[in-house]
């Protein structure tokens, strides 16, 4: 019988935690990870890196005397929410050339991303925003994108695998504006963006929640920002504003209570209903932070609590999978 998970959406509000606990199971052994956590050797996606070209782009039109696209300002939320959706667009993509190994080519890879992020735009009924650019703003921004977007498609290439015996992580964080009543609204919150999700992603995927309140978010959003590394998965920063308006709130105990099945978040999405089993890592008492140091200053006892946190939560996912 198959031991290992094939998909798990690992999902927060953001510095809850995430990419601590990725960090923190980069650095289990193949045998750790298969026999305590049902994990085979992972692979990532992660939405966060078109958040920053999108952020970038428009940095750099406003330099160029253009509009932005995307966000009013660098410390605003999106101006159009559907962009919740384009983002997974974007992961549904990274997600089918994954398994075709589908060829880029490495010239104008700026073109190709921006390209890739109208057409996700699109199917989420937002707007092609670089496709109204004119000629002469599109070729300078692609030259300025170039080489962090060439960097991008060098990491996507690099992916490539068969996923046969592998766990496809997948990582997002969802919410919704400070005050707002629940269910959230679409395009905010979980319960939209997991209906944008693939059905081929959503056959396999459970959720392993990282469990935070929205004010510890924004106490460790504050702690880990580092301005000098914006891109950083690891250290990057998410506005204030950003923090109040759009992960003020998150949705998911709301979903995980009203599902039609216990243990699970009930999706509907494609003309079908899926029921994606779902369990939690309690980090509302911090346990993770440590994690950022390195290895060698981990102290045992922290890391004995986010194994036994990390393995509950599995358990719990591998037992609904197998039915034991």
């Amino acid at each position: 019988m198959k031991n290992t998970l094939d998909i798990v959406l690992l999902l927060a509000l953001p510095a809850s935690g995430k990419s601590e606990v990725r960090r923190y199971l980069a650095h289990q052994t193949p045998e750790t990870c298969k026999n305590d956590f049902h994990m085979g050797p992972t692979v990532q996606l992660d939405d966060f890196p078109y958040v920053h070209i999108m952020r970038r782009a428009d940095d750099e039109c406003a330099k160029l005397g253009k509009g932005r696209m995307f966000f009013a300002s660098g410390d605003k939320p999106f101006i159009n929410p559907l962009d919740w959706g384009t983002l997974l667009e974007l992961v549904n993509e990274d997600y089918a050339d994954l398994l075709g190994k589908k060829a880029y080519s490495s010239d104008s890879c700026a073109e190709q991303l921006i390209a890739r992020i109208d057409r996700a735009s699109k199917k989420v009924g937002a707007p092609e925003r670089f496709a109204q650019l004119d000629a002469d703003t599109r070729k300078k921004l692609c030259a300025i994108l170039e080489p962090e977007t060439k960097e991008l498609l060098k990491e996507k290439l690099a992916s490539y695998t068969d996923l046969n015996g592998k766990t496809l992580v997948i990582e997002f964080a969802r919410g919704g504006a400070q005050g707002s009543p629940l269910p959230l609204k679409a395009p905010f919150g979980y319960q939209y963006s997991l209906g944008i999700l693939s059905r081929e992603i959503l056959e396999k995927a459970v959720i392993l929640f990282i469990w935070v309140t929205p004010e510890e978010s924004r106490r460790k959003n504050s702690a880990r920002a580092n301005p000098d590394d914006p891109g950083s998965i690891l250290h990057h920063g998410v506005p204030m504003e950003v923090m109040l308006n759009d992960y003020g709130v998150d949705d998911m105990d709301w979903l995980e209570q009203h599902s039609e099945k216990p243990g699970t978040v009930t999706v509907k999405a494609h003309g079908k209903t899926w029921h994606l089993p779902i369990a939690r890592f309690d980090n509302r008492v911090d346990k993770t932070s440590f994690l950022r140091a390195e290895q060698k200053d981990w102290a045992p006892a922290s890391v004995k609590a986010v194994r036994d946190g990390i393995k509950g939560a599995m358990d719990k996912l591998f037992a609904f999978v197998s039915g034991k």
